[in-house]
């Protein structure tokens, strides 16, 4: 995993003054380390019966759908309001630094999908658990919970009690 932590860098003071921001386009510049964070990710998985795999604007996108497609199953995002053309479900949630909503197409998942869902980085996790809402308002089951970068101090991994949660680096 070193070699994954190599290729993050923190960013003093963005979006706002206080916040360290782990920036990820270092790894996403280097294709092997990608690939390596990619599999990771999905590793604990493997062999499970996962049917989709959902991704929170905009990071989430990226290693979602690199997820999704390493595993064959669809890919499902999570936007911010207004982004989706149909109908959607909404969740609120708040962030380190502030609140926002999350949607969801509302045909995107039904009750026989087992979903994956993927995000670079979990702090107060008040963006994954609104994802979770999101996923079972449509019926659907969280197979689990999997992340490039979780910040233990933040403990947003209590937001997701009762889900499985797998992160790849600890800040």
């Amino acid at each position: 995993m070193q070699r994954l932590k190599d290729k993050i860098r923190n960013i003093p003071d963005f979006p706002e003054a206080g916040i360290q921001f782990k920036d990820i386009t270092p790894l996403l510049k280097d294709p092997s380390t990608l690939r390596l964070a990619v599999h990771q990710l999905i590793f604990p998985y493997l062999g499970e019966e996962i049917t989709a795999v959902a991704g929170m604007e905009a990071r989430g996108f990226i290693f979602g759908s690199l997820v999704a497609w390493e595993l064959g199953v669809s890919f499902v995002p999570l936007r911010k309001p207004g982004k989706l053309p149909s109908s959607v479900e909404t969740a609120s949630y708040d962030l380190e630094y502030g609140s926002s909503n999350l949607e969801i197409h509302t045909d995107a998942l039904s009750k026989d999908d087992r979903v994956l869902l993927i995000d670079d980085l979990i702090a107060t996790g008040g963006t994954a658990a609104a994802s979770c809402q999101l996923i079972e308002k449509l019926g659907a089951e969280v197979a689990a919970c999997a992340f490039i970068v979780e910040l233990d101090e933040l403990k947003g991994r209590e937001q997701l009690s009762g889900y499985r949660v797998h992160s790849l680096l600890h800040y």
